[in-house]
C-alpha cells in the first residue's frame, strides 16, 4: 500500500482529498447535499428556541423556565401558567378538540329531559362513556368500580334496591346534595332480650327466618311506642325513601351482612348488632353540587339510573 499525493485537473471531475492508496484506490471529497445542509442548520436553529421557549436546562437550584404558556379553566377561572406537562394537559382537557365535543353533548344533555336522553342512542352512548369516567374518578372509591358498594358501608348501585329513591330526580337530588344515613342506637333503650325479639322480626319480614314467638314479640316493639321502628321502616317494613329507610321485606341487605353469614344465630347476629348500635356516621355520601357542574350531575344520574335499573 502506498500513500501518495494525485491531483485531478479534469474540468467536471469529482475532486478528491489528494489523499491515494495502492495506486488507484483514492478519497473523494463529494460535499453534502444542499438540503441536507439546510436541514441540520434548520435542527440547531430549532433546538436554540426550544431552549428558550420550553423548560429546558438546569440552572443553579432551578432551571429555565421557558416563556411559553398555557391557559385552562378551573373553578369557572382562568389560568394561565408556565408550560409543564401538568398545564399542557389541563390546557388539552379545557380546550382540545376532545373537550370541545364532550362539552357540546353535555351542553346538549343539559338541554334535554331525562325521557329523550334516554331515548338517543348517542346521547345513551355519550353518557356511558362519560358517565364511567366521572363515576371511576369520584365515586368508584366508594361505590367500586361497577357500583357493587360494600356491605356496611356503601350502597349497592346495581341492584333494584334504592334507599332514597331511583327515579331520575331522585339520584339527581342524592348526587347534588348528598346523603347521611342514619339510625338510633337502640342498646341503651332496650334490653337484650327485647332487640333479639325485634331481629327475629326483622329476619322473619323476608323470610330469612320463619315466624315466631319471638318475632311476634319484636313486631310489638316494632310497631309501638317501646321500639317505634315503624316511624321511618313503616308498619310494613318496606321503608321510607325520603327518610332512606331500608326495605326490610326483600332480601336485599345494606347494613347488616345476612348474606355471608353462615347459620340463623350469625344471622341474627349480623341484624341484632345493627339494631344495638345504630348506623351513625358510616353512611354519609358528601355533596358533589359543588365540585361537578350541573349537566355532569344530570349525566351521572343518567349513568347511575343504567346500572340499577331505575325506577
Amino acid at each position: 500500500m502506498s500513500d501518495t499525493t494525485t491531483t485531478t485537473s479534469t474540468p467536471g471531475a469529482v475532486q478528491t482529498t489528494g489523499h491515494a492508496w495502492d495506486g488507484d484506490l483514492q478519497e473523494f471529497n463529494n460535499p453534502l447535499p444542499r438540503w441536507w445542509l439546510w436541514s441540520f442548520y434548520a435542527t440547531v436553529v430549532f433546538a436554540v428556541f426550544y431552549w428558550f421557549a420550553y423548560p429546558a436546562w438546569p440552572f443553579g437550584k432551578t432551571w429555565t423556565k421557558g416563556f411559553t404558556t398555557a391557559t385552562y379553566t378551573e373553578g369557572g377561572q382562568s389560568h394561565t401558567m408556565r408550560w409543564n406537562t401538568r398545564s399542557a394537559l389541563l390546557e388539552d382537557l379545557d380546550s382540545g378538540s376532545d373537550a370541545k365535543r364532550q362539552r357540546q353533548y353535555l351542553d346538549k344533555i343539559a338541554q334535554t329531559d331525562y325521557a329523550a336522553i334516554a331515548k338517543d342512542p348517542q346521547m345513551v352512548a355519550f353518557v356511558n362513556q362519560a358517565g364511567k369516567r366521572l363515576f371511576e374518578t369520584n365515586c368508584s372509591a366508594c361505590h367500586g368500580r361497577g357500583g357493587q358498594g360494600v356491605v356496611g358501608l356503601f350502597p349497592n348501585l346495581v341492584d333494584d334496591d334504592w334507599l332514597w329513591g331511583g327515579s331520575y330526580q331522585a339520584i339527581e337530588t342524592t348526587l347534588k346534595h348528598g346523603r347521611n344515613g342514619y339510625m338510633p342506637a337502640f342498646g341503651s333503650v332496650l334490653n337484650a332480650t327485647q332487640i333479639d325479639d325485634v331481629a327475629n322480626y326483622v329476619l322473619s319480614l323476608s323470610g330469612v327466618v320463619p315466624s315466631s314467638e319471638a318475632s311476634v314479640r319484636g313486631q310489638k316493639i316494632f310497631t309501638g311506642a317501646t321500639g317505634g321502628c315503624y316511624m321511618c321502616h313503616g308498619d310494613d317494613g318496606k321503608g321510607i325513601k325520603s327518610m332512606g329507610a331500608a326495605n326490610l321485606t326483600d332480601k336485599i341487605w345494606t347494613i347488616a351482612n345476612v348474606p355471608a353469614a353462615q347459620s340463623p344465630a350469625d344471622k341474627l347476629a349480623a341484624v341484632r348488632a345493627v339494631i344495638g348500635s345504630g348506623v351513625q356516621n358510616v353512611r354519609k355520601m358528601p355533596a358533589w353540587g359543588e365540585r361537578l357542574s350541573a349537566a355532569e350531575i344530570k349525566l351521572m344520574a343518567v349513568y347511575v339510573h343504567q346500572l340499577g335499573g331505575g325506577q
